[in-house]
């Protein structure tokens, strides 16, 4: 464990695995820089051992913040570009949003070995939260179709109880149920529409990952229509590739700059039934495009019926980084604004489905619903 932990956060001697910074450069310290560096050397099959070696003594958890450490610190990203080291990696959501930033530097030796580690995460995310997001989801979309003369199978009671608690008798301890309120049986037809509109930033990597996954479980659920957009300072529509959230993933280009506004008049064009769709703006609202703009775009969906989220992260970090004024000036409108994880993202999509007041988390940054 010492000489793991020594090659990577050493003093830069000669250790176990090579001297040095990357490639052996002695003296080299985080992102090869003067100062303090590991002995982790440039040669695949050395890493390749490094990372057999935290796996064996490190717990994953562990192990995934040195994997993260050794890319920020040591300036590997490079390496990563060896199939045989990606076959090595305890892959999480950091691994796959580095992968995604190397884009066309990828070599095509390595891509579809990258393409099987991003699947992997992928797939862990897609047991994690797809049964959770088609519950709420699907509940959202049943409740909105309320009926008065519910079939056995549908009818709600627990809504059923309290509109006849007048009825109680208490002789026999029971409600007569005069009114029957029920869940009507879901539409073959879509009933309402979700825009995705995400910021492809670097900075957004964990949340475009998380996005996608989400997105393609919402693309799923036949009563919902799911646009799914990515922008920088160009938009693109990558809502038909959403049956493959893998393919979402490598259509996007972390990285760039950011036109909030361009993106969402790009969704706003392409809002057909304002009072029965809701757009979710995920972005850390640092805009590169023309001042106001944005704020503007979202006061006009606003006025023609479209319920819009804001999320600065939509991930498991922390407090995000993110445009504090701008986020100030949304919620001046009324929209709310905060931070998300994935696993509560499917209650705010319901709450925002049935147009109740969503459940913002105790804490969350940013501005709430005013």
């Amino acid at each position: 464990m010492d000489r793991t932990l020594e090659a990577l956060y050493g003093t830069g001697e000669a250790g176990p695995h090579g001297s040095g910074g990357p490639g052996g450069a002695e003296g080299r310290g985080p992102g090869g820089r003067g100062g303090r560096g590991g002995g982790l050397s440039g040669s695949a099959p050395r890493m390749a051992r490094w990372l057999g070696d935290i796996r064996t003594y490190f717990p994953s958890s562990v192990v995934r913040v040195m994997q993260r450490d050794a890319l920020d610190r040591l300036g590997l990203s490079a390496l990563l570009l060896e199939p045989e080291l990606l076959e090595a990696v305890d892959a999480d959501v950091h691994l796959v949003a580095t992968l995604l930033s190397l884009g066309e530097a990828m070599p095509e030796t390595t891509r579809a070995t990258a393409r099987a580690v991003v699947r992997k995460v992928v797939e862990r995310l897609e047991r994690r939260l797809a049964a959770r997001t088609r519950t709420a989801v699907t509940g959202a979309l049943d409740r909105s179709a309320r009926t008065g003369r519910p079939r056995a199978h549908d009818i709600d009671w627990n809504r059923t109880v309290r509109a006849n608690l007048r009825n109680y008798l208490p002789e026999y301890r029971t409600v007569v149920p005069e009114r029957l309120v029920g869940h009507g049986r879901a539409a073959r037809a879509v009933g309402k529409e979700v825009v995705l509109c995400v910021d492809q930033s670097a900075s957004m990597a964990a949340s475009v990952v998380h996005a996608s996954v989400l997105g393609a479980v919402l693309a799923s659920i036949r009563s919902l229509s799911t646009r799914f957009v990515v922008f920088d300072t160009s938009v693109v529509d990558l809502t038909d590739q959403l049956d493959d959230p893998v393919d979402v993933l490598f259509g996007a280009r972390l990285g760039g700059g950011t036109d909030i506004g361009r993106a969402l008049a790009y969704c706003q064009s392409r809002i057909t039934r304002p009072a029965e769709t809701v757009t979710v703006l995920i972005s850390d609202l640092h805009d590169g495009g023309v001042r106001g703009e944005a704020v503007k775009r979202v006061a006009a969906m606003r006025a023609a019926g479209v319920r819009v989220v804001v999320l600065p992260a939509l991930s498991d970090e922390g407090a995000p980084a993110y445009d504090r004024d701008h986020a100030a000036a949304l919620a001046a409108l009324g929209v709310p604004v905060f931070a998300c994880t994935p696993d509560h993202f499917p209650e705010v999509m319901a709450a925002a489905l049935e147009q109740r007041p969503l459940p913002v988390p105790e804490g969350a940054p940013g501005p709430g619903e005013r």
